[in-house]
């Protein structure tokens, strides 16, 4: 139910600098909760996940691609956001860019006149959806690449070319791999490639390891750290690409004291790998409501991975998924069984009182986070009728926390703060009820 009032931040502990907080795009990102990626490219009809940039233009014919069909979906399945790998590593570009002959205008698809981001733009238009676009730094086709300047010169042309004629542009998503050649090690300026998006973009959010607006969450499980700070220090993933223990933490938990607001992205497959493979069949509805409570309900934005087949749509088997896990998601949450209850707040506590005993198996929590996240140590309890017992804890809320407790049945329920950094507001507390049961677990090692 929602909360009205503000709870109390009682003994709070400073912090060394102000919180950091949310832009307004920052906000509006994480508030839509789920995007979803599409992976097509020269990969999808190799076989492979990684190309070597060899590859012959010719074998890219999606012949029947429907890019409505992917935007109606996501719309459909509750995604606001389709991210469109626009270039792989192998450098196929699915837009016929002037920078190089490795595109779709050198393919037998649509003549050599198609455009696959145009199509993806003008889907995303017309089903209401936002567009971001994936443009892989690392390319294997491109002679210039490892050379410095003239490739980074290269990429820029590239990435104004999608910048500039599609339309706004809602998240633009770079990862840091990085090829050797015989040329050496491409640097990449990170400087100069995200103050391009900057002028070009203003309102799109960047999603790298580093940032700088949002992070990787540091696996491709599916699943947030149970502690997730929005903030962070950036001094401790100062560039994307890196794997280190250290790093992955960091990206995993963030910083109480983080001088950076940059959330957590959980980026994670429909099917075992990024790209359509014959042989892979997708996760199902269940499943998917899990990711969305490890990556969602542990305060990241899930980004899921659904990849047309080598016909440019999406299998049947992944729209009874993805239509699954919606109506799933709605059955589950759609409702709070606490709707019309009493509230009491006293100081760090709230008392919540239903009309009548309720039953539950999943709790879920909301923080205002306009002005910085806060809260760092939570408890639940539960009076089941024969007075107060300990039902949950956890360490951050952040944007949504979501509990999953052994079924009970909830005479009163009442949440404790134990341990916040400056003001905290509770703007929700919930209580849900799974009728199939225990979901299936893919994430529980993930803290």
């Amino acid at each position: 139910m929602l909360i009205d009032r503000p709870t109390a931040a009682l003994a709070s502990v400073p912090r060394l600098a102000p919180a950091a907080r949310p832009s307004r795009a920052q906000l509006a990102w994480q508030r839509e909760e789920r995007a979803m990626f599409v992976h097509l490219g020269m990969n999808t009809f190799t076989d492979r996940e990684w190309g070597e940039g060899t590859e012959d233009p010719a074998l890219f014919d999606p012949q029947g691609l429907d890019a409505h069909q992917w935007a109606r979906t996501a719309r459909e399945a509750g995604f606001g956001t389709i991210v469109l790998t626009a270039k792989h590593h192998d450098g196929f570009c699915l837009w016929p860019s002037d920078t190089t002959g490795h595109t779709v205008a050198a393919s037998p698809w649509r003549g050599g006149a198609g455009d696959v981001v145009r199509e993806a733009a003008d889907a995303c238009a017309a089903e209401g959806v936002r567009l971001g676009v994936y443009c892989s730094p690392w390319d294997r086709n491109a002679p210039s690449y490892g050379s410095g300047r003239a490739y980074d010169d290269l990429y820029l042309a590239q990435l104004t070319e999608l910048l500039t004629g599609y339309g706004d542009i809602a998240e633009v998503w770079f990862d840091g791999a990085v090829g050797e050649t015989a040329r050496g090690r491409q640097a990449y300026d990170w400087t100069r490639i995200f103050g391009t998006v900057r002028q070009l973009q203003p309102e799109a959010v960047i999603f790298s390891d580093a940032g700088p607006d949002v992070r990787w969450v540091g696996n491709e499980d599916g699943a947030a750290g149970a502690t997730c700070w929005s903030s962070i220090d950036p001094a401790r993933v100062p560039t994307p690409g890196r794997s280190d223990p250290w790093t992955l933490d960091s990206l995993r938990h963030g910083d109480p004291e983080g001088s950076v607001w940059r959330p957590a992205e959980t980026d994670v497959s429909i099917r075992p790998g990024w790209f359509w493979h014959p042989d892979e069949q997708p996760l199902d509805g269940a499943a998917l409501l899990e990711l969305y409570l490890t990556s969602v309900g542990r305060n990241s934005k899930l980004l899921l991975n659904v990849p047309p087949n080598r016909d440019g749509r999406l299998e049947d088997a992944d729209l009874a998924a993805l239509h699954a896990f919606a109506a799933l998601r709605e059955e589950v949450l759609g409702s709070d069984l606490l709707a019309g209850s009493t509230i009491e707040a006293d100081g760090h506590t709230l008392t919540i009182t239903p009309p009548a005993p309720v039953r539950t198996n999943l709790i879920t929590v909301r923080e205002d986070v306009e002005e910085g996240q806060h809260i760092a140590a939570f408890r639940l309890q539960v009076d089941a009728g024969a007075g107060w017992q300990p039902l949950a804890s956890g360490t951050t809320i952040g944007h949504l926390r979501a509990l999953q407790i052994p079924p009970t049945t909830v005479h009163r329920l009442r949440l404790l703060l134990d341990l916040a950094y400056g003001p905290a507001r509770v703007t929700h507390l919930g209580a849900h009820l799974d009728r199939r049961g225990e979901h299936r677990r893919r994430a529980d090692s993930h803290d």
